[in-house]
């Protein structure tokens, strides 16, 4: 396993928050999580991160500013997430749920729904 300077992780995590851009997307998805960027299951919930989409990482972490409550599109229980920007469309990185946490892993449609948790690792940190 390769072990990068703390600085290396930190860039590597900040190109994301540049990626991103203002007023990304995070998604809520069901069960399976596809290969990277592949077709997406459905849609629980949708949320408008922030503008940046987060500050500066540190210490190999990056945690996104979390975004305004919302409420569920659809009722199922969330297994993965998917980060698009603002267009809707350009893939940014797909993330298992346990590194973005709700206040319910099972959500309703029309059920408010927030993110309580959300935290973003570079490798060895």
């Amino acid at each position: 396993m390769a072990g990068y300077a703390t600085a290396l992780r930190n860039a590597q995590l900040d190109a994301i928050t540049t990626f991103a851009g203002n007023a990304a997307l995070l998604q809520a998805y069901t069960a399976p999580q596809p290969a990277t960027g592949g077709a997406a299951t459905t849609k629980l919930a949708q949320w408008t991160l922030g503008t940046p989409f987060a500050p500066a990482a540190a210490a190999g972490s990056l945690s996104p500013t979390l975004p305004a409550d919302t409420t569920g599109i659809t009722t199922g229980q969330a297994d993965w997430f998917r980060i698009v920007k603002s267009d809707g469309t350009t893939h940014v990185m797909d993330i298992p749920y346990g590194q973005v946490t709700l206040n319910t892993r099972n959500v309703v449609s029309g059920q408010p729904c927030k993110v309580l948790g959300f935290t973003i690792n570079a490798g060895n940190a």
